[in-house]
């Protein structure tokens, strides 16, 4: 038998569709539900549906007010704030293509950004990095803000298969892409309602993450609100063992969050209480079973782990209907259409090392990369989108993750490449040759690290501070160390994997 899921075509997408229609459908019928708790240790700021929904369509008015048109490309610079989801659905509804990003990239890739997508508007919030350009309407908070008291647009609907909204990744070019999404996404994300989730509109769902993160976008807000439930996000500056208090305080059945929040949060509580919570979720990098266990020990419940990327978001994933295997990432979500494939696109025997890979069909699956075809049909083979990741799949369609089939690194959740962290660190004086990868710096916890050659040692200070003038917070090496010569194959390509013993050699030195 060959490694391939397939139980049946999801439901289409109606026609037409807005995908921010779709996400507030129940706000007339829930006008004074609360949509969104901004959770502290002081209080709450509380959105009811209608609220909400006023301010969205408050929003998309302002925006066409100011001339910009469906199809218009905005690019999002805001920070960690409600304005965030309110001015990205609001964008939506407008018919306008929102381009969430990071507030941790520097100015100057953020520039790169702006020169790739030659947006019409930039909404810029305080603080955030963001150089000014010719012909780009700067859209500050507060003009954001007195948006949302204006008479509500009505939603533009069209082809569910048209552009909707643009996320950035990181590839394994080196540069960073632009994924183009649908409308239709949003439609294919309730496959992880029942397929990892276990979400209903009873539900209180807490995420740990930022509102400027797509993961909290869509699990945190996007899906809680399309079924009419409750979204808990923690105000800016709470730290990592003050959320089971909040997670008790305000009730949440479902917790959210990447391995690196349970692990902290683990290390500050033996015991957490937590009588309404239901089970955690878990995405961004792959799960131990120590971190699972340990979370089953300390709160009493389990945690479901969820497999996706940017261009397709989680489509493999254990639930509480259907649990993962020991040392699985789950199934297919039901609706799905996945299988292992060799290097041509042909499904490997059960059992087997494949690539993961979805069906071109998927409903979820990205439009491709913005003005970029032939990178867009490199990851394709045949009906297939190829992830690059590499798996095991057994009878029951179960998955078990084999690691990475390309060199990219995955740090505090955060998938980055190392050409693109080896490209903006190219050129520092002293330096002849860097490579950049992952290391394990402690059980279940990986930092990048770069690694350079020259004719000395170079202030680690200083290189680390170059670093931080040139990439987000979350790609930048935590260390250098300088080497002798870069690991290399016979053909004199740079052996990243063989960094990290490198760098387990200079700790074993020191120590």
């Amino acid at each position: 038998m060959l490694s391939l899921y397939d139980k049946g075509a999801f439901a289409p997408c109606p026609s037409p569709f807005n995908m921010a229609a779709h996400v507030l459908a129940h706000a007339d019928a829930l006008p004074d539900k609360i949509a969104l708790a901004v959770v502290g240790l002081s209080g709450a700021e509380r959105w009811s549906y209608a609220r909400m929904k006023a301010a969205v369509l408050g929003t998309a008015t302002g925006l066409l007010e100011l001339g910009l048109t469906p199809g218009d490309i905005v690019l999002m610079r805001l920070g960690n704030t409600v304005e965030f989801p309110i001015a990205y659905l609001g964008a939506i509804a407008a018919g306008l293509v929102p381009v969430p990003t990071s507030s941790q990239l520097t100015e100057r890739e953020v520039a790169k950004i702006i020169a790739d997508l030659k947006p019409r508007a930039v909404f810029r919030g305080t603080g955030i990095a963001c150089p000014e350009a010719d012909g780009v309407e700067m859209i500050d908070e507060a003009r954001l803000a007195g948006f949302r008291d204006l008479p509500p647009a009505a939603y533009h609907m069209g082809d569910p298969d048209r552009m909707g909204y643009i996320v950035y990744t990181s590839g394994t070019s080196g540069n960073a892409r632009a994924v183009a999404h649908a409308h239709r996404a949003i439609w294919a994300r309730q496959m992880m309602h029942t397929g990892w989730y276990g979400l209903t509109g009873e539900d209180r769902l807490m995420h740990a993450g930022a509102f400027n993160w797509t993961y909290t976008l869509g699990t945190g807000l996007m899906d809680p609100w399309s079924v009419g439930a409750t979204a808990l996000i923690p105000e800016a500056g709470v730290a990592p063992e003050a959320l089971p208090l909040l997670l008790k305080r305000h009730e949440a059945t479902i917790f959210a969050a990447a391995p690196g929040v349970y692990r902290k949060i683990m290390s500050h509580h033996e015991k957490i209480d937590l009588p309404k919570l239901r089970h955690g979720l878990t995405a961004g990098e792959k799960v131990s079973d120590h971190i699972r266990d340990d979370w089953r020990k300390h709160a009493g419940t389990e945690l479901y782990e969820a497999f996706g990327m940017s261009e397709c978001s989680t489509f493999i994933s254990g639930s509480p209907a259907r649990p993962s295997k020991p040392g699985c990432l789950g199934a297919p979500q039901e609706g799905r259409r996945v299988a292992l494939v060799s290097d041509e696109g042909e499904p490997v025997p059960l059992g087997q090392a494949g690539i993961i890979a979805i069906s071109k069909r998927d409903l979820g699956l990205m439009i491709g990369y913005l003005n970029a075809p032939e990178e867009t049909q490199a990851r394709m083979r045949g009906e297939w989108f190829l992830t690059g990741d590499l798996g095991t799949m057994d009878e029951d369609g179960q998955i078990a993750y084999s690691g990475r089939a390309d060199d990219m690194m995955n740090a505090g959740g955060y998938r980055v490449s190392p050409l693109e962290v080896e490209a903006a660190l190219a050129g520092i004086p002293g330096i002849t040759e860097i490579g950049v990868t992952d290391v394990e710096v402690k059980e279940d916890a990986r930092l990048i690290w770069a690694f350079y050659t020259g004719p000395e040692r170079l202030d680690e200070k200083e290189l680390l501070k170059i670093a931080g003038e040139r990439l987000a917070r979350y790609k930048q090496p935590r260390g250098f160390l300088h080497v002798a010569e870069m690991p290399r194959n016979p053909n004199g390509k740079l052996k990243r994997r063989d960094l990290g013993p490198l760098w387990k050699s200079a700790q074993e030195g020191a120590a």
